[in-house]
């Protein structure tokens, strides 16, 4: 749900135009505007795979922050690793099933940070989650590949949607895997001042 209407202390701005991390949003009943930003999101070398996610979150709050100074901006950033490789959104076809072909038969990692930055505070969290994968056939990730679902999502998959029959097992947080930890977004807003029901 978006409000407009909020007392303009608690306007949340959420960085991001994910869908996934919108509807995550509404379902703990959390009023806010989208204000999706555009930033660099290059990895340095010699960074580390936390300190990459949570450089790219915090970058996104505070670019919106900056554009709307009297709101609390929410940014957030997901990747996916396996081993030591950070893998992003699939650039073509061939990414994607070079992705997935590592992916299948294998326990990866997936690292979602997510900011905070208002005139008041600046704060970030992580949550890391382990998911296990099912062997896939070539021409099970074929098949999936040309579904669609992959093109847009970090480690060519999205476990809210058709990827969910792939995953054997998964240790962590659900949301946070689809882009957005609840109970870590919902600490981090109520100590902006926005509350979560009766908390």
């Amino acid at each position: 749900m978006t409000d407009d209407t909020l007392p303009i202390k608690l306007q949340l701005i959420l960085a991001s135009s994910s869908p996934r991390r919108r509807e995550l949003l509404d379902q703990i009943q959390v009023s806010y505007k989208v204000f999706p930003v555009n930033i660099d999101e290059s990895h340095i070398p010699g960074e580390t795979a936390e300190q990459f996610v949570k450089r790219l979150a915090a970058e996104k709050a505070e670019t919106a922050y900056k554009q709307n100074p009297h709101c609390i901006a929410l940014g957030s950033d997901t990747i996916v690793v396996a081993g030591s490789t950070i893998l992003g959104k699939p650039e073509d076809k061939a990414h994607g099933i070079e992705i997935l072909s590592l992916l299948s038969g294998n326990t990866h990692q997936v690292m979602t940070a997510v900011a905070i930055h208002s005139s008041e505070q600046k704060a970030c969290v992580m949550s890391t989650s382990e998911v296990e994968f099912a062997e896939l056939t070539k021409q099970q990730i074929e098949a999936y590949w040309e579904t669609g679902e992959p093109k847009d999502k970090a480690g060519a998959y999205g476990i809210q949607g058709i990827a969910a029959q792939f995953i054997k097992n998964i240790s962590g947080s659900y949301s946070g895997i689809m882009g957005l930890p609840l109970f870590e977004t919902a600490q981090l807003l109520e100590k902006s001042g926005i509350k979560i029901l009766a908390r």
